[in-house]
């Protein structure tokens, strides 16, 4: 479901809206873009925050994607992983891994054999949520998104 919002003038598209996730999963990332479409996501487990980024959707395609996000956020973080998240050592080393593990082809690059593996962006960390990560694809900043927990 999608809407044009009166006091921007985008339109906004909810991932989601009806919580009508698959057996699967899914999987997407938001590359920011000033493309007139702003994205929302339900994040930050219990909490059920709305974070939004304007942009463009990259779907990421295979069976049970988010599996490794969900241990690290309903299994180690209890359906708590919120923004402001205090990262020990090790959590930090399983989210870089899990993150680096999606891989896009960048726009344009028509050349590239195999596409880039995602970075997290450790320089917006603070912003980290379950089911929202903030990356760097090889178009540029953007967030990794998948269902939320609650």
């Amino acid at each position: 479901m999608d809407h044009l919002c009166e006091a921007d003038g985008k339109r906004h598209i909810y991932l989601d809206p009806d919580d009508c996730g698959s057996d699967t999963g899914w999987v997407f990332v938001i590359v920011a873009a000033p493309t007139g479409v702003v994205y929302q996501n339900q994040s930050g487990g219990y909490s059920c925050a709305q974070y939004e980024q304007e942009g463009y959707l990259v779907p990421l395609f295979g069976s049970g994607l988010d599996e490794e996000l969900k241990k690290i956020f309903v299994g180690e973080l209890r359906g708590w992983g919120m923004r402001g998240q205090e990262w020990t050592v090790e959590l930090l080393e399983r989210l870089r891994t899990a993150v680096s593990s999606f891989a896009v082809y960048g726009s344009g690059r028509h050349g590239e054999l195999y596409p880039t593996a995602l970075i997290l962006d450790e320089s917006r960390l603070p912003e980290a949520a379950e089911a929202w990560i903030p990356v760097v694809s090889p178009d540029g900043p953007g967030v990794l998104v998948w269902e939320n927990s609650d």
